[in-house]
């Protein structure tokens, strides 16, 4: 009878025992199962990656001064200059010419937001672009303007007068609308242009002319690299988020903003990398020219870059560049008569580009 009793005892004991295993084996499973549906809710929320390498801190970009750069800089000496300005005077439509150069310099005065002739702009003025209202040497100046015109344009693919080349500016530089190619204001901006080409050999484009040329780097412009330069020599004069500075009496700008919605818009000629560097190049930062250049080419590409890669106005382009094929190397929008991507026309290589576009050209 003991020993009944003792062995029932031991199978109580050892069917306790596999309970307890039994027990703890669901214990782990049920573990396992729950961290199996958390690590499934992070990845389906984006939280935790498995195939995720890990992360490595982003180094920024360290400015590092540029050593001297010689290889755009402008050797001809004989470059065409603007006339003398006081000149005017003698003239027999003075009047109407300096009204003009007081529009070009003081454009917003008379249609920006607040202007006294009508309201029809962002509130920069045409010398924001066209340097010493349109008279600096390789600063975007007006020298070769009336010499050219009329002329065939492939953006309008049509043959455009100056009215035209003004009101153009208006639409996309200074994103706003033209005024009426008769009133005084278009006739006074005309004859101004007009006569700062005086002088000037017709149908040529003359030394020092507009923008200069840069040549085409080896590798794409860079967005990020133009910021670190911006917020070392640009910042200071056009502000961190690109915003300018007014001037004291509010109408216009000292310095124009470079993005945003009162900067230019995505039409403008300087939305073009090649137009912005070579722009920036002989111009910038404050106090550079052709004789005192302050940036290297590199820079100049990549602060073209950062600026045109923020967010500004946007303007119905559709009818531009009719013909395709005529479209330039950095035009950002397709399509294309090429391979190439816009995003490969926006930043470059535009080297490239530029050498599949002689080949379709021999054809």
């Amino acid at each position: 009878m003991c020993r009944v009793k003792i062995m029932s005892e031991e199978n109580e004991n050892n069917k306790t025992s596999e309970e307890r295993y039994i027990e703890i084996i669901q214990r782990l499973v049920k573990t396992v199962v729950v961290l199996l549906l958390i690590i499934i809710a992070l990845v389906a929320l984006n939280i935790y990656d498995l195939t995720a390498p890990p992360k490595k801190k982003k180094t920024p970009i360290e400015y590092v001064p540029p050593k001297a750069d010689t290889s755009s800089v402008i050797i001809d000496s004989t470059h065409a200059n603007a006339p003398d300005t006081s000149l005017i005077k003698i003239e027999k439509n003075a009047e109407l010419i300096s009204y003009g150069r007081e529009l070009i310099a003081h454009t917003s005065d008379y249609f920006g937001p607040k202007g006294k002739a009508a309201k029809l702009s962002n509130g920069m003025n045409c010398q924001n672009c066209h340097l010493d209202a349109g008279t600096k040497p390789f600063g975007n100046n007006y020298l070769a303007v009336a010499p050219t015109y009329p002329k065939f344009r492939e953006r309008s693919g049509s043959i455009e007068n100056i009215f035209k080349r003004v009101s153009d500016c208006f639409e996309r530089s200074l994103n706003g609308t033209a005024p009426d190619t008769n009133s005084k204001e278009m006739l006074a901006i005309k004859e101004y242009i007009s006569w700062l080409g005086k002088g000037m050999p017709k149908g040529k484009k003359s030394s020092g002319s507009g923008i200069v040329d840069l040549k085409f780097m080896d590798r794409a412009a860079d967005p990020e690299k133009g910021k670190t330069v911006y917020m070392v020599r640009c910042k200071t004069c056009h502000g961190e988020n690109g915003e300018g500075k007014m001037n004291d009496n509010g109408l216009s700008y000292q310095y124009p903003p470079l993005w945003g919605q009162h900067s230019y818009n995505n039409g403008a000629g300087l939305y073009r990398l090649s137009r912005f560097a070579g722009y920036v190049k002989y111009n910038m930062p404050q106090n550079a020219s052709y004789k005192n250049i302050q940036l290297s080419d590199e820079e100049a590409w990549d602060i073209a870059a950062f600026v045109n890669s923020q967010p500004r106005p946007e303007k119905d382009l559709s009818k531009d560049w009719p013909n395709i094929e005529g479209k330039p190397v950095d035009h950002p929008f397709g399509p294309y008569a090429d391979k190439f991507t816009e995003l490969e026309h926006k930043y470059g290589p535009f080297g490239q580009i530029a050498e599949e576009k002689k080949k379709m050209k021999k054809k």
